[in-house]
C-alpha cells in the first residue's frame, strides 16, 4: 500500500501493524539543534496509550519510544529521526473467530476488496494502533514549535461530546482535562459521562465523540490561499485519523445558520494590538492564520467492534452474523485527543517551515 507519509517539509512516515512485533515512524525535515529526548516524546505517548482506565481498551502497552537515529548528544541533527515502539500485549487469537467476516462499519470490507489480502489481527495497518506513531511525530513537532515560536505556543484538545452527552464549553478548564479519563474540560460533566459510558459498555455497544482542538500563540501568515490553505491541511490531517467522519474549523457547519453580522469577526485596534471580537473563523481567514487561536473540532464515529450481533457477509460473499469479542474501546474518541493534538501540531510546524522558506 502507498501513501504512508504525511507532510511537505516536516514529514513523517509511519510503519507497522497492530499485532506485528513493533510499530514506528521516520520523521524527515526536523530542524537541527533542537533539544530533544525520549522522555519529551513519552509524555504525549503516555496520554494516548491503552489500558489506563476502565473506559478504554484493556490492552496493556507501555508505548515506550526508542530513538534509532536523528538525535545526538540531546539535540536533533537534522537527519531523519527514526522511532520504534514495540508491541507488548498482542492477543491475535481474539480475532480468529472473525478472520473471514467483515465487521459492519469497519474498513475490513474495503481493505480486502482493494488489496485482496488483509491482516485480520486487530485490523493490521488499518488499526488505531498506528496512531501511536503519529503521536510520537506530533510530540516532536510540538517541541520544535515551542522552540521556534516560544512558550506562548500551546495546543490542547478535549472531548466536548460523548455520544449523546455534551459538556458546557463555558466551563472549559485546561487543567481539568488532565484530571479525568475522558479528557473532558468541564468538571461538572465527568460523573454523568462516567455513568453513561459504563452503561454503553455494559450493553456491549459503543458511542462516538466530538473532540475540539485549540492552538494558541500561532503567528499570522501561515498557509497559502489556494491549494495549501491552512484549514485545508488541518482538515485533511484530522480526517486521516481512524474513525473520523467530520471536521469543523471554527463555527464550521454551524456558520451556515448565522447571519453575516453574526459570523463576521469584527476587528479593532487598541494599545497597539489588533483584536478580534469573536472567532467564528477559527483563527483562519482565506486559508491563512490570523493570529487568533486556531480552533478545530472533529467527530469520531462509534467503535465498529461491538458485542451486539450484527448482520454481515464473509469473504465468500455469504450472509452471516458477527459479534466481536476481545479488548475494544467503548468510545475510541477518548484516546483521539492526543492524536488530534499531534496531527494539528505537525500541520502547524509544516506550514511554519514553508512560511519561513518563502517569506523569511
Amino acid at each position: 500500500m502507498s501513501f504512508n507519509t504525511f507532510g511537505k517539509i516536516f514529514r513523517f512516515t509511519t510503519w507497522g501493524e497492530s499485532h506485528g512485533p513493533a510499530i514506528g515512524c521516520v520523521i524527515d525535515g526536523c530542524p537541527p539543534n533542537i533539544p530533544l529526548s525520549e522522555k519529551d516524546v513519552q509524555k504525549d505517548m503516555d496520554r494516548r496509550r491503552p489500558g489506563q482506565s476502565k473506559f478504554t481498551t484493556q490492552r496493556k502497552e507501555s508505548d515506550k519510544v526508542t530513538f534509532l537515529s536523528g538525535v545526538f548528544e540531546g539535540k536533533t541533527t537534522g537527519t531523519p529521526i527514526s522511532i520504534i515502539i514495540y508491541n507488548e500485549d498482542k492477543k491475535s487469537r481474539d480475532y480468529e473467530s472473525i478472520k473471514n467476516k467483515f465487521r459492519p462499519g469497519h474498513a475490513d470490507f474495503t481493505y480486502f476488496k482493494k488489496y485482496g489480502i488483509r491482516d485480520f489481527r486487530g485490523g493490521g495497518r488499518q488499526s488505531a494502533r498506528e496512531t501511536a506513531s503519529r503521536v510520537a511525530a506530533g510530540a516532536v513537532a510540538k517541541i520544535v514549535l515551542k522552540k521556534i515560536i516560544g512558550s506562548k505556543f500551546n495546543v490542547i484538545g478535549a472531548v466536548t461530546q460523548l455520544g449523546l452527552m455534551s459538556c458546557n464549553k463555558q466551563n472549559w478548564n485546561n487543567s481539568e482535562i488532565r484530571k479525568n479519563p475522558f479528557f473532558c474540560p468541564d468538571k461538572k460533566s465527568v460523573k454523568l459521562w462516567e455513568k453513561y459510558l459504563l452503561a454503553v459498555r455494559k450493553a456491549g455497544s459503543s458511542c462516538g465523540a466530538v473532540i475540539e482542538l485549540r492552538a494558541s500563540g500561532v503567528p499570522v501568515g501561515l498557509g497559502a490561499p489556494i491549494y495549501s490553505k491552512l484549514d485545508t491541511d488541518i482538515s485533511a490531517a484530522l480526517m486521516s485519523i481512524n474513525a473520523v467522519k467530520g471536521v469543523n474549523i471554527g463555527s464550521g457547519m454551524n456558520a451556515a445558520f448565522l447571519s453575516g453580522e453574526e459570523n463576521s469577526d469584527e476587528m479593532r485596534k487598541g494599545s497597539g494590538k489588533i483584536k478580534f471580537k469573536s472567532n467564528h473563523a477559527g483563527g483562519i481567514l482565506g486559508g491563512i492564520s490570523s493570529g487568533q487561536d486556531i480552533v478545530a473540532s472533529f467527530a469520531v464515529k462509534p467503535t465498529s467492534s461491538i458485542l451486539t450481533s450484527r448482520e454481515t457477509i464473509d469473504k465468500k460473499g455469504k450472509n452471516t452474523k458477527i459479534s466481536v469479542k476481545g479488548r475494544h474501546d467503548p468510545c475510541v474518541g477518548i484516546r483521539a485527543v492526543p492524536i488530534g493534538e499531534a496531527m494539528i501540531s505537525c500541520v502547524l510546524l509544516d506550514h511554519l517551515l514553508m512560511h519561513r522558506a518563502q517569506c523569511g
